[in-house]
């Protein structure tokens, strides 16, 4: 059992999100951080979709209330149990009456604070992720306020602690870029716009706005022009879809993106980039990388591999 004692209420309880819900009308939800939140689960031997507590703003700090292994993931920031300092995407194992706080990183966007079994709140069309707008989900279906309490599924299982791995960001990406390439996909309404947009848009750095969050990223840049004027009728969408309303400043649809919209698709960010994104804080740039589907799917499949390869990591390390 741990106590909130200093948040804000962007923090919530997030799993790997919610399928097959999207005709419905339900969002996905779900980490932005998917990467992130599959390694932390691996380092405590939880399922890799296990709910935790996803982390933006900073400092964030709980109180444990009974003695618990924990693992933080995703921030290279300092974490601290009371004063002791930890190593990052490290396991350990606190004592009732500590605290812990996680501080910001000069590159990473989010943290996620990981328990034995994952976070215990109640599974909502088969996820225990927070839809923020829906209110339902996660913790009451609301952002995690000072003084909530919240348990772990397993308290009692013992878990290795004073364990770890290397940062993936070594591997995957270079968080401290001035620019960060993203790969995305040309989608529908491509070749819609001028041919000068449509370079543009590879050319081109774009700024993320303050107004970005979890339903979508703002981006800033020269304006992308259509053709001609286009007026659709709304249809399915999906996070890493890029829209272009009618300002020409693109949106990326993140996790809690509707399922539904209007604005014309112009590109799709592959699935291996989206904990990427989510890791990106506003006010940084980006610089789109045209791939194809195969390139899309060899990511991915890198992706899955070195998931699998910590997971044996792991394994081995709890065998020692």
């Amino acid at each position: 059992m741990i106590e909130i004692e200093k948040t804000t209420a962007l923090t919530s309880v997030q799993d790997l999100g919610r399928e097959g819900c999207l005709n419905y009308g339900v969002g996905r939800a779900g980490a932005m951080d998917s990467l992130a939140l599959q390694l932390g689960n691996l380092l405590l031997g939880n399922a890799p979709g296990a709910a935790a507590i996803e982390i933006p703003l900073f400092p964030f700090r709980v109180r444990f209330l009974e003695d618990c292994a924990f693992a933080v993931s995703g921030n290279d920031g300092d974490v601290l149990l009371d004063d002791r300092l930890l190593p990052p995407w490290w396991v350990a194992q606190a004592k009732a009456g500590q605290t812990l706080t996680v501080k910001a990183s000069r590159y990473c966007a989010r943290a996620y604070l990981h328990l034995p079994g994952g976070i215990d709140v109640p599974e909502v069309l088969g996820s225990r992720s927070t839809q923020l707008r829906g209110e339902f989900g996660g913790f009451h279906g609301r952002g995690l306020h000072k003084g909530d309490r919240l348990a772990a599924a397993e308290p009692q299982r013992r878990v290795k602690t004073d364990l770890g791995i290397a940062s993936p960001w070594l591997r995957f990406a270079d968080l401290n870029a001035e620019v960060q390439p993203v790969r995305v996909l040309a989608a529908g309404e491509h070749f819609a716009y001028t041919a000068e947009s449509r370079a543009r848009f590879w050319q081109q750095d774009w700024r993320i706005t303050p107004q970005s969050n979890r339903y979508g990223y703002r981006l800033e840049g020269e304006p992308l022009v259509a053709l001609e004027t286009m007026e659709m009728r709304s249809h399915g969408i999906v996070p890493g879809v890029i829209q272009v309303p009618h300002n020409g400043q693109p949106i990326i649809q993140m996790s809690d993106a509707q399922p539904s919209g209007g604005y014309p698709k112009f590109a799709t960010v592959i699935e291996a980039d989206l904990w990427l994104l989510g890791q990106i804080p506003p006010g940084r740039r980006i610089r789109f990388v045209e791939c194809n589907f195969a390139q899309a799917r060899d990511a991915w499949q890198t992706q899955q591999d070195y998931i699998q390869q910590v997971r044996k990591q792991i394994k081995q390390l709890n065998r020692a």
